[in-house]
């Protein structure tokens, strides 16, 4: 969390050195409101790791400077000077415990955003904390029109939210939640804004996509090269890209693949990068390659990049030593499990679309594959696992 070295300070204990600040950080998403590790291909701009730009004010200014000055950054032709058009928020709706946020709504109707382009948002949208009982608070989010066309004058997330991608974030931390549940209003009011550079970049190139921009399109062209016109598939290469940027910047800080914490959200990404080659019907040992790109790419930028890349080279050689030597074993196990699906459906006329706990722990077992991999690949071939048994019969094996 980006916020969790300034709770203190939220909560009224201590001084900020400054009662502003700006900062930037490496992040991890694989989960949240959107799923990110499996969104990662499927669309447009969701990756696993991005390079965070904060903006704090600790006991200074509120919501009207924050969204003020995000409006001006983004649409002055003296900044980023971006369409107004081309722009849409969203803001807190009410629940039991907090009202609609209205004078954040407010406040960009000031500015010339029309009524039609503010959506109202649950609080699963539009409302951020770190955990149950933490410093928290309601939220406006910017999005940028990334649709084929023009956007209409009364497009807006809530009615068209596939043509819009969110880039920055204004968080009003004005509350603590209690062990109760109840909010109590903090001391100083603050706020944590955030914006994704990744996305931002694709913004300001006027791109429609990410995986367009010098952040990872050389990676992208390379796969292309690689693994051939005919076998390329866009999905596989956003996810390789985006998985070993990801793989190359945890190892550098620290993290190493095992099967346990971040450790092992790691050894799945790297795991999961090796079989989209496979998907493109490249077999041979690649993920070293991929990496050195992305180490070139930041070595200029990030000490821990350029004072690691033996190490990144060489965790990444082992782990894909190790997974090669058991993918194909499972991958034909896997098969002669779903041909067993196909027998059954022909001899009974009964279709069944559940893969049982017990054979998915065999899988496992025998070959170490994870549950997750074999969820993935069932859900290719329109089967599901009994991941509820199998956890249970884990638990049992741990």
């Amino acid at each position: 969390s980006g916020m969790a070295q300034f709770k203190e300070y939220f909560l009224g204990n201590g001084t900020p050195k400054s009662p502003r600040i700006a900062d930037t950080q490496k992040c991890l998403r694989v989960s949240g409101k959107h799923n990110d590790l499996e969104d990662v291909g499927f669309d447009t701009y969701h990756h696993t790791m991005f390079e965070m730009l904060g903006n704090w004010s600790l006991w200074d200014y509120f919501k009207k400077e924050s969204i003020t000055w995000s409006y001006e950054l983004l649409t002055d032709p003296k900044w980023f000077w971006i369409n107004p058009k081309h722009l849409c928020v969203t803001v807190f709706e009410w629940d039991k415990d907090t009202p609609r946020d209205e004078e954040s709504a407010d406040i960009w109707k000031s500015l010339w955003m029309p009524a039609e382009k503010i959506s109202y948002l649950s609080a699963k949208d539009n409302w951020w904390a770190a955990w149950a009982t933490w410093p928290c608070g309601p939220d406006t989010e910017i999005f940028y029109w990334v649709g084929n066309w023009e956007p209409t004058p009364t497009s807006n997330v809530w009615n068209d939210e596939d043509n819009w991608m969110e880039i920055w974030n204004n968080v009003f931390m004005q509350f603590n939640r209690l062990e109760d549940g109840t909010l109590q209003p903090l001391p100083n009011k603050n706020v944590d804004t955030w914006m994704w550079l990744e996305r931002i970049t694709t913004t300001l190139n006027k791109k429609k996509s990410v995986y367009e921009t010098d952040v990872f399109a050389d990676v992208i062209e390379e796969i292309k090269n690689i693994v051939g016109e005919g076998n390329y598939l866009d999905k596989s290469a956003k996810i390789i890209a985006d998985h070993i940027r990801s793989a190359t910047h945890m190892i550098a800080d620290g993290v190493i693949p095992k099967n346990v914490d971040q450790w092992y959200i790691l050894r799945r990404l790297i795991r999961r990068a090796i079989r989209e080659f496979y998907k493109m019907w490249y077999e041979g040992k690649i993920i070293c390659k991929i990496s050195k790109i992305y180490i070139n790419k930041f070595s200029s930028i990030y000490d821990s990049i350029k004072n690691n890349s033996a190490k990144i080279l060489d965790e990444l050689s082992k782990e894909e030593d190790k997974f090669s030597k058991t993918l194909k074993d499972w991958i034909k196990e896997f098969e002669k499990l779903v041909k067993w699906f196909e027998i059954a459906f022909e001899r009974s006329w009964k279709k069944v679309t559940v893969i049982s706990w017990d054979k998915a722990f065999k899988l496992y077992d025998t070959y170490w594959f994870p549950i997750e991999m074999t969820s993935e690949l069932a859900k290719e071939k329109e089967l599901t696992v009994d991941t509820k048994g199998f956890n249970q019969a884990f638990q049992k094996h741990q």
